[in-house]
Parts: structure tokens; sequence; C-alpha cells
């Protein structure tokens, strides 16, 4: 069977997001603002969900069209043949957005989508009523400038949920975002590589899982495993040949450092339920006693921001801390992700590059200084 499957992923991080889906098979791939196309077949979904790495879900594309009236959403919805997955006890919530569309009300929209369904499972099974007790079939739509996308959701929890992160401190960033910039950065099995504000370790986290080449969602479960259009043995086939392909003797070292003692102690905890805590080390240590470790070629941090942790200046004193410890950087390479559009006058250098990426709500910057380039 072939589907044609959605991954929305911040904005921002469209291109990575592609390449990712090319390396797992996908195919008729196709890049719009905040989400990656593509059509592939059962093994092709199993490994979307285990091997995307900046993709939030993983979406099978149900429906296409225009609705500016209730009536148009209804037939629109209604003319999708969900009972190709929906059993007749099977549960079928809706969740959804619209954005600049006619049809503003959500819950007016959900309320017309699920009657829609209800009526297209009713010809089909020929029952009034739905008990809507077994396996979970989670559809979303998205409105925007009155057109709709209607889809099934394949993952369940969101795929930055990998496992080992169950706690994290103040200002976390995504698993998602974090493995963006980790392939921007383009880290690699032979680097050495230091965040000197490791939080909860993400940064490293993902870094060693990349290196690695470890699934990011290798062992989590998702939705559609409990579906019967996807036999259980293609999940397992497929999870064993992606265990193979993990990488065991490599290079790569990475070093947190973090003036916080619980921060430290939570990114050892995270590296150790990830599986890659061996590749690590992590310390209590202050930006102002930063030095380089032996053989680090590339920094990645996520430093204080004063819109979340501290005050404006706090954060900007930290910047310029950061230019007096770690200029010049020599022929190492350092990627910084920050919202303060005046980071590289505090910092003391001007980036190489820089480019647009929303952490959550909040739209950032990822300053790349690439000595190699100059």
């Amino acid at each position: 069977m072939t589907f044609r499957m959605t991954a929305p992923c911040h904005f921002g991080l469209e291109k990575t997001l592609s390449f990712e889906v090319k390396k797992i098979g996908g195919e008729n791939i196709q890049v719009s603002d905040g989400r990656v196309d593509f059509s592939g077949d059962e093994r092709v979904l199993v490994r979307a969900n285990m091997c995307l790495s900046t993709a939030e879900r993983v979406a099978i594309v149900l429906a296409e069209f225009r609705a500016k009236t209730f009536e148009e959403l209804f037939q629109g919805v209604k003319s999708v043949a969900i009972e190709q997955y929906v059993g007749k006890f099977d549960k079928f919530p809706i969740k959804g957005f619209s954005l600049n569309s006619k049809l503003s009300s959500v819950p007016a929209c959900q309320k017309i989508i699920k009657k829609a369904m209800v009526e297209r499972m009713k010809s089909v099974y020929k029952i009034g009523f739905f008990q809507e007790t077994d396996n979970l079939y989670q559809f979303r739509f998205s409105i925007m400038k009155d057109n709709v996308t209607f889809t099934l959701d394949t993952t369940g929890e969101g795929l930055h949920k990998r496992g080992y992160r169950r706690f994290s401190n103040a200002a976390p960033i995504k698993e998602t975002l974090a493995a963006g910039i980790v392939d921007l950065a383009r880290i690699r099995d032979r680097d050495v590589i230091c965040d000197p504000f490791c939080g909860s370790g993400t940064l490293l986290i993902e870094s060693a899982i990349k290196a690695l080449g470890i699934p990011p969602c290798l062992n989590r479960e998702f939705t559609a495993m409990s579906w019967d259009i996807i036999p259980r043995e293609i999940w397992d086939e497929e999870r064993e040949k992606l265990r193979e392909g993990i990488k065991k003797d490599v290079s790569f070292r990475a070093y947190g450092y973090d003036i916080d003692p619980e921060a430290v102690k939570l990114t050892r905890d995270n590296a150790q339920k990830a599986g890659v805590a061996e590749y690590i080390t992590v310390e209590c240590r202050d930006i102002k006693d930063f030095s380089y470790p032996d053989d680090v070629n590339c920094v990645l941090c996520n430093p204080p921001y004063g819109e979340r942790m501290l005050e404006q200046e706090q954060a900007r004193e930290i910047y310029k801390v950061m230019g007096k410890r770690m200029l010049p950087l020599g022929d190492r390479r350092l990627f910084v992700i920050t919202p303060d559009e005046e980071f590289q006058n505090l910092f003391g250098e001007k980036a190489d590059k820089n480019r647009k990426l929303y952490n959550g709500m909040l739209l950032c910057r990822l300053y790349s200084y690439l000595p190699f380039k100059k």
C-alpha cells in the first residue's frame, strides 16, 4: 500500500527534514512552510516515525480540498473512505486548527467533520451508534486560507518525545529543534563537541545520537503500531534493521558544562537513558571559567535568553563573557541559537551565517561561525 504522508517541522528546518525523508526512501517529496510531504509504503511510514529527527509527527494525508462553507467541509470529509482504516468499534477523535479562513471556529469545524465521518461510517457499517472503545485513530485537520488538509496521525505523542528526557531545566530546547541544529552543524562520528550551557543535555545527546547513527525514536511506541493495516512484523523487522546500522566504534566525544549542579545531574541522567552516556562528559562550570577541552572542533549552545531565565541585561553580559572566553575560535566551528538580535555585537565577532529558526513560538537566529570558510 502506498501512502501520501506529511511531516510538520519547525520553520527553518524544512530543507533538513526533506534530506532525512529522502534518506529513508520517501518519494515525490514536496517542501512547503513548516512541513514536508512525501509518498511511501508501510515500511517508509515505519522508518519515518523511527528515523526523522526533525519532524514533529507523521500523518497520512487523506484529502485536500477548499471549503468556505460548512456544507463544503462536510461533503469534502464525507467523501473520504475512512472505513479503510477505522473499524466499527474504533476511536476516531478530531483535532485541528484554522487560520485566515472563512471557517474560523475550530469547535464548529470539529463538530461538522465528526458528523461527516459518522454519516460515512453509518452507511458503511449499517449501525447508528459508535461505541469508540477499540484502537485509536486520531484525525487532524488544518484550514489555511480556506484550504483544508485532512489527515490521520500515525505517531501519537510528538516525535520530540524520544524517551530520554522526562524532566528538563527551566528553558529547554526541543529535541527536534536540537536535532536540526546538529544537522546544520554537520556533526559526524569523528567530531569532538562542547556545549557550555548544556541544561538538560539535549544538544549533546542529539549530537551523540546523530554521530552514532541511532534512530532518535527507535525504542518508543507509535499509535499506528496497533493498526491492522500495518502488520506488527513490519515494525519489528524495520526496528531490527535500524539497530544493526548503529555505529559501535567511533571517536566522537562530547563535553557539557553548566553553572547549575542540578542541570549537570539531569544531563548525566538523560544521557544514560538515551544510551550515550559513555560518550558524554559533564561538569559544573561557569562560563566565566570556560576553556576549550582538548581536541574540541565544534561548539553548540543555547545560552540563556533574557525573555525566559534572566533579565536581558544579565543575558547580554553572558554573551560578552562568551566572546572573551571563546574568541579566537581558531579552527573550531561555533553554532549559537538566541533570539537576541544584538548577539554578534555583544559576542564581538560577526557570524559567517545566520538562519531564522523558531524555538516554540520564539523567533531565534542560529549564528554559525565557520572558520574553514574564511
